[in-house]
Formats: structure tokens, sequence, C-alpha cells
């Protein structure tokens, strides 16, 4: 598949699920916004970094991993707080304002879904087939 045509895809990808995260931060409340929003936020980091290394990178899950953990941590010590950004609501929603391990247990499960799914997806391209993730 042509470069040109993954960064398509993957933007594509990209917008989808950045608009699903959306609308589950405005109208979902309970397991689906707690958890399956840090699952796909993970999945949206992801997709944005595939427009821009549309070969891949057999690291990138761990990498965007780490990002996300990185978050996490500037939750824990108030990071907007400190920069005196808090009340800056882009800034407050990107760096969110809550640490909870059960998030980073989410980021590591899309991370995880998201390395399992490439590599399957490798597989059956290496097989003849078309897919790629």
């Amino acid at each position: 598949m042509a470069k040109k045509r993954k960064r398509i895809l993957f933007f594509v990808a990209f917008i989808s699920v950045f608009l699903v995260e959306t609308l589950i931060a405005l109208y979902v409340r309970g397991f689906v916004r707690n958890y399956m929003g840090d699952v796909l936020a993970v999945a949206a980091v992801y997709f944005f970094l595939r427009v821009f290394i549309p070969n891949g990178c057999r690291l990138l899950p761990l990498y965007v991993f780490l990002f996300a953990v990185g978050v996490e941590i500037t939750q824990y010590f108030h990071l907007a707080n400190l920069l005196g950004l808090q009340n800056n609501r882009v800034i407050s929603t990107i760096l969110g304002g809550v640490f909870d391990w059960v998030d980073i247990l989410c980021y590591g499960i899309g991370c995880l879904i998201i390395f399992i799914t490439s590599m399957i997806c490798k597989k059956i391209n290496r097989a003849g087939g078309r897919h790629e993730i």
C-alpha cells in the first residue's frame, strides 16, 4: 500500500476515534466513559502518530503507552495548577485532573490491543492479504 494511502487511512482512523472520544466525553457516563474512553484515547494517539509514520514502528504502542503514563503522572502532580493554567479549558482537558492507576491499566490494555492487532495485520499482509494497522 502506498504511503500516501496509508497516511489517509490512518488520518481517517484518527478522526473517527477522536469523534467517538468526543461523543463519549460529552454524552456518555459510567463504564464507557471511565474505562473505554482511556482505551480509545491511546488508539487515537497511535493513529495520529501513524499518519507521520505510515510504515510503522514495532515499539510505537509502547511509546504511546509511556506517553499516556507521562500525562497521567502530570495529573498526580497537578501540572496545570503548577503552571497556572488550571483555568485554561483546553490544557485542563488534555492534561486531565485526577491521577488514577486504573487509567494506566486502561492505557496498557489499549496499547496491548493495538500491538496484537498490528502483529496480526502484518502476518495477514505477509501472507498476501492487504490489511495493515
